[in-house]
């Protein structure tokens, strides 16, 4: 029993790998953030009022959750201790007031770990260990709820206004990459924190298995957002289509009744941010077999993926003659059916499988882990 106990420990050693895969993230983070305020900032000059004000909402709109959930898990991790950690709870309180609670975690976590990863014998103990590992696992899971507020629906509004209204900009250009490779790297980087974060759970490997899994959750989501583009072309009033699918995914969080925060008010506002991420992919909510919801999540998708272009080109000739549609449409096409292949290659031959989740389709989290508030919050977090 202690044998397998110390390889557990050694097996879940914070490594060099993950420190760099941190400031990684925390560099792709904020380029996202500069580049979308800079765009912002044009759109403005250039009196696109509409624009300049959809455009910074996203970025609020994803900060101010980000903060609110970053400073409820504190809260939450803090609660009952001695006067002086309340005192660092208002200190932390006012920074993420300051929308700086997001930004001052990764600055603790590379701090804390800069020691134990880039000096040799430093002695560390697996508790330590462990709490690094949940510093990280927070960061995964605070990162992967701003990139689908922020960066994917940003994606969605400058591609509608490059097809639209044939208007580009270098900033435009790298406000567009930049957010790509944040929903890449966010996606596959939560998906491994979230394994090696977990007990009993085997890491993702990396190499191919990672490779195809980052390729099936980009080219499924691409397809969305191209797709979402050409329904809102045919005409503004489609957004309420958008809305109308997020009431409905949201409305299904409430259906399976997640439990992932401590109160009433807190659970409401995961379940809409659950709603939004539903839009554009699909995960586990309830990290149970999700076969038949997947099944049943990808068919819709892959009709409405498929109807948008025939719709444009039914209902609108004019711009479905124009260059950009077929080239756009043969890739909402072919993303969406490699999407798909690549999803059941992953899910059948290259997920990794443990006894205790030989039959979770999407990542079961076992149901016995309650070895702190972090790892209680993985137990009942999205599995992607």
């Amino acid at each position: 029993m202690f044998t397998e106990r110390a390889s557990d420990m050694k097996a879940m050693a914070f490594s060099r790998f993950r420190w760099i895969c941190t400031l990684i993230g925390l560099i792709f983070s904020v380029v996202d953030i500069v580049s979308d305020l800079l765009l912002s900032l044009q759109y403005f000059r250039e009196g696109q009022y509409t624009w300049f004000a959809l455009t910074l909402s996203f970025i609020l709109v994803g900060s101010l959750c980000t903060q609110i959930f970053s400073y409820s898990w504190f809260r939450d991790d803090h609660e009952g201790e001695a006067e002086n950690k309340k005192t660092s709870t208002t200190h932390m309180g006012l920074l993420h007031l300051l929308h700086m609670g997001f930004f001052t975690r990764y600055y603790d976590l590379l701090k804390k770990s800069f020691g134990c990863v880039w000096r040799a014998h430093s002695g560390n103990e697996p508790s330590n260990e462990m709490k690094l590992f949940g510093l990280a696992a927070d960061l995964s899971m605070l990162r992967l709820m701003e990139t689908f507020l922020e960066s994917v629906p940003q994606l969605l509004l400058q591609t509608f206004i490059m097809l639209q209204h044939q208007r580009t900009s270098k900033l435009q250009y790298l406000s567009m990459v930049v957010s790509f490779l944040n929903v890449a790297w966010c996606t596959v980087d939560y998906w491994r924190c979230l394994r090696r974060s977990l007990p009993n759970t085997e890491e993702m490997p990396r190499g191919i298995p990672t490779a195809v899994y980052l390729l099936y959750k980009i080219l499924t989501i691409t397809a969305r957002i191209l797709s979402l583009t050409f329904l809102i072309m045919l005409t503004p009033w489609n957004i309420l289509v958008l809305v109308f699918i997020w009431v409905v995914t949201t409305v299904w969080a409430h259906v399976v009744k997640t439990n992932f925060c401590t109160s009433l008010c807190m659970e409401e506002l995961y379940r809409s941010i659950v709603g939004v991420v539903l839009v554009f992919t699909f995960f586990n909510i309830k990290g149970k077999n999700t076969k038949k919801e997947m099944s049943v999540y990808y068919v819709m998708s892959m009709l409405h993926n498929f109807s948008a272009p025939l719709l444009l080109f039914l209902f609108l000739p004019r711009t479905a003659e124009s260059d950009f549609f077929l080239p756009v449409t043969f890739f909402i096409l072919m993303s969406n059916l490699m999407g798909l292949g690549l999803l059941i290659v992953y899910y059948n031959t290259l997920h990794p499988r443990n006894q205790d989740e030989s039959d979770a389709v999407d990542g079961m989290v076992p149901e016995n882990i309650n070895n702190s508030s972090t790892t209680g919050r993985l137990d009942r977090f999205i599995t992607l």
